[in-house]
C-alpha cells in the first residue's frame, strides 16, 4: 500500500479468535500481519473483548514475525490497570525496538460491562479514559516518578522501568463517535476514530470532523462496479441468524455509533452510492464498507481525507490480494485528495 502523503495512516486489522480455528488462529494472524506489512500500511489494529484472546500476546506474535508493522493494541480500562499498560509498552520497546499504537475504546456492550461489574454510565467512561491514558502517557515520557489523583484513578510517586525511549512513544487513538469520546480525544490529543457516514454528510459543514480524525472502513474495489459488487455480495451473503444477531446486539450496546450505522442502513439502501452497510446488518462486521470501482471508491477516500480524516482503519482483510487492489485505491485517492483540497 502507498503512502498516501506524509499525513496520512493507514492500518490493516488482525483476524479475531472467535472467528477462526484454534488450529489456525495463530498462522492467520501472521498471514495478516505480513500482508499488511509488504503492502505498506503503518500498523495492523487487535481488538480487546470479553469474549477474544489477550490482545497484547497478539500483539507480540505481530512483533515477531514482522520488520516494521506497529501493533495498534485496543485498551479497554476495565481490563486494566494504567500501569500496567504502560508497563507493556515500555517492555514491548525494551524487546524489540518498535514502536506501538494503543486504541483506547470505552466499551459499549452493556452485558460485558456489567459481567465485570462496571455499571459507570456512558459519558463518565470517557471521563475515565481520559484519566486513565493521561496516566499512562505521563508515566511512559516522564523521568520522575508521577503523582496524580483523580476521580478514577490515583498514583503516587509511581515510576516506569524500563524507561520508554522518547521516538517510541506510543501513538493514541480514541475510538468513539459520540460528543463524549470526540472529547476525550480532543483532552488528550489523540486521533478521533468514527464509524463514519457517507463522505457527503461531512462536506459542506455538514457534520464537523475532528482536527485530528480517522476512520473506521472496510473497502471492496474492483476495474469496474460490477466486478465489486460481485465480490462484496459473494462475500456477504445475507444471513437471516446475522440480522437478528445485529438486532440483539442494539439491545445490548450504548454506543452511539452502532445506533447512527443501524439508522443510516436503510437510507443507504436507497441511494447509489459506494457507501454500503449490508455486512453490518448482517453481523459480519461493525464498520461501513466501501464498494465500487477504483475509481468510485478513491472518490469517496478522497472526499473523507479532503474534510480531515488523516487515519484508515481498514476491516479484516479475507487475503493478501484484497490488500492490493485497496493498494491501488489509496494511490488514487492521493491524486484526488489534492484536487479538493
Amino acid at each position: 500500500m502507498q503512502k498516501i502523503g506524509p499525513e496520512i495512516d493507514v492500518f490493516s486489522t488482525s483476524p479475531q479468535s472467535i472467528a477462526v480455528d484454534r488450529e489456525s488462529y495463530l498462522e492467520s494472524v501472521i498471514s495478516v500481519a505480513r500482508w499488511s506489512e509488504e503492502c505498506g500500511c503503518k500498523g495492523i489494529l487487535v481488538y480487546t473483548d470479553n469474549g477474544l484472546v489477550d490482545p497484547w500476546l497478539v500483539a507480540q506474535v505481530i512483533l515477531q514475525h514482522t520488520s516494521s508493522l506497529c501493533p495498534l493494541v485496543a485498551v479497554q480500562p476495565a481490563y486494566m490497570h494504567p500501569y500496567a499498560v504502560a508497563k507493556m509498552v515500555s517492555s514491548f520497546a525494551h524487546f524489540y525496538q518498535r514502536r506501538l499504537f494503543l486504541n483506547l475504546v470505552a466499551g459499549g456492550f452493556t452485558n460485558d460491562l456489567i459481567a465485570l461489574n462496571d455499571t459507570t454510565p456512558h459519558d463518565k467512561r470517557y471521563s475515565r479514559l481520559v484519566e486513565y491514558t493521561t496516566i499512562i502517557k505521563e508515566l511512559l515520557r516522564s523521568p520522575n516518578p508521577v503523582t496524580f489523583h483523580g476521580e478514577f484513578f490515583t498514583v503516587d510517586k509511581l515510576k516506569m522501568t524500563p524507561p520508554l525511549p522518547g521516538e517510541l512513544m506510543p501513538g493514541i487513538l480514541v475510538s468513539g463517535s459520540s460528543d463524549a469520546g470526540l472529547a476525550a480525544a480532543r483532552a488528550l490529543g489523540a486521533t478521533a476514530i468514527m464509524y463514519p457516514k457517507p463522505a457527503k454528510e461531512y462536506e459542506d459543514g455538514g457534520l464537523r470532523v475532528a482536527s485530528d480524525a480517522g476512520v473506521r472502513v472496510g473497502i471492496v474495489a474492483r476495474s469496474s462496479e460490477d466486478e465489486a459488487w460481485a465480490v462484496a455480495h459473494e462475500r456477504f451473503p445475507e444471513d437471516r441468524k446475522g440480522q437478528i444477531a445485529h438486532k440483539l446486539a442494539m439491545k445490548v450496546s450504548d454506543s452511539s455509533w452502532h445506533k447512527q450505522l443501524s439508522d443510516l442502513a436503510d437510507e443507504a439502501l436507497s441511494e447509489k452510492t459506494p457507501y454500503w452497510l449490508f455486512p453490518f446488518q448482517n453481523y459480519k462486521t461493525f464498520c461501513p464498507y466501501l464498494v465500487g470501482s477504483y475509481e468510485t471508491v478513491a472518490r469517496e477516500l478522497a472526499r473523507y481525507m479532503a474534510v480531515g480524516c488523516r487515519t484508515f482503519i481498514l476491516d479484516i482483510p479475507p487475503n493478501r490480494e484484497e490488500l492490493e487492489h485497496i493498494s491501488t485505491v489509496f494511490a488514487q485517492a492521493q491524486k484526488q485528495a489534492v484536487q479538493l483540497d
